[in-house]
């Protein structure tokens, strides 16, 4: 039953969007690997407040396989229940793994970018001074015109923490946890992918999947 390894996280082909998101750390139980595992049916769960930021994240990664399904589907009218009775609903379902993501920290970095000069004075000619005695004024003015200077400015970047987890409901446990860093984020759901690609690639590299 191999397929459901390429099923299980083919997220990771999903986007071909340039990524801004690399790997900080990660962890997985050395005992156990996603693909021991054998997921067949897996809850996706966006830990954020924003409910529409939490609906994005998670049918940006359920779209990916039918193997996956949203969190707000099935738990959404779960809120008074304990955290047994919804660990329950869960096993009722079916469900056999779960996948969370969560908003760790968002920092703030400020950094100055140097202003750059551009012009022909150097290098523009032959030499400095070829071409530019017996052509009058404006030749000589020609020399000076193309110089440009841009100045420099200070750029705020944002750094964006975000840790996933991989559960086994089977066994109840955390098999594999890791943390992304995302800057320059300006779509949600682009991220999201970004963050899977960099997941499955850490992945594969700890043997949790097998590599491509």
């Amino acid at each position: 039953m191999k397929k459901y390894l390429v099923l299980f996280f083919a997220i990771a082909a999903f986007s071909s969007c340039s990524s801004n998101t690399s790997i900080v750390n990660s962890w997985r139980d050395p005992d156990v690997t996603i693909a021991q595992e054998q997921f067949k049916k897996v809850l996706v769960v966006a830990l954020v407040k924003d409910e529409a930021s939490r609906r994005i994240t998670e049918n940006r990664i359920a779209a990916s396989n039918p193997v996956f399904k949203t969190s707000y589907q099935y738990l959404n009218a779960t809120s008074q229940l304990s955290q047994e009775q919804k660990l329950k609903v869960l096993q009722d379902e079916n469900f056999d793994g779960v996948i969370s993501m969560r908003l760790v920290s968002k920092e703030k970095e400020v950094n100055y970018v140097p202003g750059t000069y551009t012009g022909m004075y150097y290098g523009g000619f032959d030499g400095m001074y070829t071409g530019m005695y017996g052509y009058g004024f404006g030749n000589w003015y020609g020399m000076y015109s193309p110089n440009f200077y841009d100045p420099g400015y200070y750029q705020e970047t944002t750094s964006y923490m975000v840790e996933t987890n991989v559960f086994s409901l089977k066994q109840n446990k955390l098999i594999w946890t890791g943390t992304t860093e995302s800057q320059y984020v300006t779509d949600l759901g682009q991220t999201v992918d970004a963050i899977m690609q960099a997941v499955v690639k850490e992945m594969r590299k700890d043997g949790s999947l097998p590599p491509k």
